[in-house]
């Protein structure tokens, strides 16, 4: 009897990639922050690593988890999510032990150390905001983001007395809205999969925390063959490998580009395909092999994170409409303002999907806390 090919997954959160993983033939093997019900379900073996939101991705946890996870079976690989942007020695001792389906540390080192993806993009003639190590004079239009972080929620305004020491650098304020390509890439050539639209859920604290995402983009044409342009130049340069996204500002025809992110992210639901899986195209572009043509899609999707509005100390059990993921054990506890799950949309158009999935996100939140829906 055939055995599916196993593969480890560590990553913030585990989910989207195991179920890709799941549809392309593969069996997870996770190990990711959360233990969300539907996390366990579809992995083959799952570990939860303790207290990776307050201590991100911790060298002796993650790598004593790994090798757990491993031993039984003989992985084909492992793909890293989310989590690993700030860890170079971690992402390095990964590499040493398991053939690493993504980048490798030099890859993630030139897109994410500020000054050198700045220096990249110019090469690259890519527009991209002034950055800066050190917090200008007058911050008033510049923003501080944390080197690594990821969701939004290290984004802070510049004049913040916190944002200071190192732990920050700096970018100057842009105006448009964002836009992300999602893309392969092969080391040489990329293939980007499409563009979403992406909104935050803003908290006075995290003005900036990551709310959702919707595809397509509105872009005019001339627009998006000019950022994938920019993004297979840049790809081409690093060079990338794998499922990676952009986030650009797009104000009408004029584009910036603010971060790559070497990694799958937070749109692979919403780009997956109704035949094969993401998941088993990022390995196959990792060995060289990118689609001849993108994946089509026939309605708008959009996924949005749904954030509980006062602590949960021990979740409910509930009946899980299709349209959730990322669901919490029963009897978990959810702290004011952390991840209760996503929901997921699909309608004709791009309005009419991203307000279903506000809908939606209120009946849950509604539910959860008690409240009549």
């Amino acid at each position: 009897m055939h055995r599916a090919p196993a593969v480890l997954i560590a990553a913030a959160s585990g989910r989207a990639l195991a179920a890709s993983a799941r549809r392309g033939g593969y069996a997870p093997l996770v190990a990711d922050f959360f233990g969300d019900e539907d996390t366990a379900t579809a992995a083959e073996a799952y570990i939860r690593l303790d207290h990776g939101l307050s201590d991100g991705m911790r060298y002796d946890r993650v790598i004593t988890a790994l090798e757990r996870l491993a031993t039984p079976r003989e992985p084909a690989g492992i793909v890293c999510g989310t989590g690993f942007e700030d860890r170079p020695e971690l992402l390095s001792a990964i590499a040493r032990r398991w053939t690493l389906f993504g980048n490798n540390l030099a890859a993630v080192a030139r897109t994410k150390e500020p000054l050198a993806f700045a220096e990249l993009c110019h090469e690259c003639g890519v527009a991209h905001p002034d950055t800066s190590l050190t917090r200008p004079p007058d911050p008033k239009h510049w923003l501080a983001k944390r080197p690594g972080g990821a969701g939004g929620r290290h984004i802070r305004d510049a004049a913040d007395s916190q944002c200071t020491g190192g732990s920050f650098y700096f970018q100057r304020r842009v105006q448009g809205s964002p836009v992300s390509a999602l893309f392969l890439a092969d080391g040489r050539r990329t293939v980007v999969l499409g563009f979403s639209a992406q909104w935050s859920a803003p908290t006075s604290s995290q003005p900036f925390r990551y709310g959702g995402a919707v595809q397509p983009a509105v872009l005019e044409p001339e627009t998006a063959a000019a950022m994938t342009e920019a993004v297979q130049r840049l790809g081409a340069m690093v060079p990338l490998l794998g499922l990676n996204s952009a986030d650009f500002l797009v104000s009408g025809d004029v584009f910036t580009l603010l971060e790559i992110n070497p990694r799958p992210g937070a749109t692979l639901d919403i780009f997956e395909p109704a035949e094969g899986s993401l998941f088993a195209m990022h390995v196959s572009a990792c060995q060289g092999a990118l689609p001849a043509t993108p994946p089509s899609y026939e309605r708008a999707r959009a996924a949005a994170i749904v954030y509980a509005d006062r602590s949960i100390p021990e979740f409910p059990a509930l009946d899980w409409p299709p349209w959730t993921a990322d669901r919490p054990v029963v009897g978990t506890a959810v702290d004011d303002g952390g991840p209760l799950c996503t929901v997921f949309a699909e309608a004709a158009t791009i309005t009419a999907a991203r307000q279903l999935a506000a809908q939606r996100g209120a009946a849950i939140l509604a539910i959860a806390s008690g409240r009549p829906s």
